[in-house]
């Protein structure tokens, strides 16, 4: 058989087996022996400041050494993560592009009602990196709640009475709320500002009673008392507060909602490049100077193979797109 009938034997049989869902629907790359040999493209789906971008731009220093290249970070925030993430997915799958992301990816799908991307099939995961967990908090000086289990008599006393503020609709604070009130069967007004800094101002000034904000920015007011910390989200207790709870602990059995981040590439990106940033990223996890940096932001780190990651991702897409539906939360 001549070269060229031999080649197009090959593209017939995997342009049948792409037909049959045997193959993923981007094709593989063809591998770059001398990869990196250019600098890698990190998109963050958010602003610059958050917890996601100085992930990235932590890591991304550590794993640019290694590599021998640069880590270019590059914003682009918008619609809850969704502007970032279809930049990256029609990005082609050669190594030179990933994306750092959070819960949102998971979540999104049953959030909006037209995605232009696919969380599974235009990705390939990378790593599970850190979570970040959220915290329940109160007002210290207007709020006399001392516990979740102080919480859930208040709210089950006032029904619909008691507010809680988030960074939004469907952001992980609005869900963690959510998850509360329907596991500890109560009913609170949930009130959706646009970004956690304006909600956390409004805490502050006592206009709402609860929130269950991001433990980077909820750790100053909680050292300084002017919030008081009544549990944590996650499943465990966080170095950041040691001796705050967790909600599963302080009253809720079962409870655990944990904000995640984890990197994922365009799909097609070869095998080979995947375990190689796999590897890099999980070691920079393990450094002294990062892992200082991700207990400054409240970040605790995980670190998987890109298996594992694309397990959980479709967990939590069965788990939040159940809870979505179930308690028909919407978009602004």
């Amino acid at each position: 058989m001549t070269f060229q009938r031999r080649t197009f034997a090959l593209l017939t049989a995997a342009a049948a087996l792409s037909g049959a869902g045997l193959l993923p629907s981007t094709a593989l790359a063809q591998p770059d022996a001398n990869w990196p040999s250019k600098p890698i493209k990190w998109v963050v789906p958010f602003p610059p400041g958050g917890a996601m971008d100085v992930i990235a731009r932590t890591l991304g220093e550590k794993a640019g050494r290694v590599l021998g290249t640069s880590f270019v970070i590059e914003n682009r925030p918008g619609a809850g993560g969704n502007i970032g993430a279809d930049y990256v997915a029609k990005q082609p799958g050669d190594g030179y592009t990933i994306m750092i992301t959070s819960i949102g990816m998971a979540t999104n799908k049953a959030l909006y009602a037209k995605l232009t991307y696919d969380p599974v099939k235009d990705f390939a995961p990378i790593s599970l990196l850190a979570v970040v967990p959220n915290v329940l908090v109160v007002n210290a000086v207007k709020n006399t709640d001392k516990s979740v289990k102080d919480v859930i008599a208040h709210a089950k006393k006032e029904p619909g009475k008691l507010t809680y503020a988030s960074a939004g609709n469907g952001t992980s604070i609005h869900l963690a709320g959510e998850v509360f009130a329907s596991m500890a069967g109560v009913n609170i007004l949930h009130v959706p500002y646009k970004g956690s800094g304006p909600a956390i101002t409004d805490m502050l000034g006592g206009q709402v009673d609860l929130m269950f904000d991001s433990i980077t920015s909820a750790r100053p007011h909680i050292q300084s008392g002017k919030l008081r910390a009544l549990g944590l989200t996650t499943s465990k207790r966080s170095s950041a507060l040691p001796d705050v709870p967790t909600i599963a602990e302080a009253g809720v059995p079962g409870y655990e909602v944990s904000p995640w981040f984890a990197v994922f590439a365009p799909a097609g990106t070869p095998p080979e490049v995947v375990a190689k940033l796999n590897k890099v990223l999980n070691d920079g996890m393990k450094d002294p100077e990062t892992l200082k940096k991700l207990e400054s932001i409240g970040a605790e780190p995980i670190g998987t193979s890109p298996q594992e990651l694309a397990t959980h991702l479709n967990k939590e897409l069965d788990r939040w797109g159940k809870l979505i539906k179930e308690r028909n939360i919407r978009l602004d």
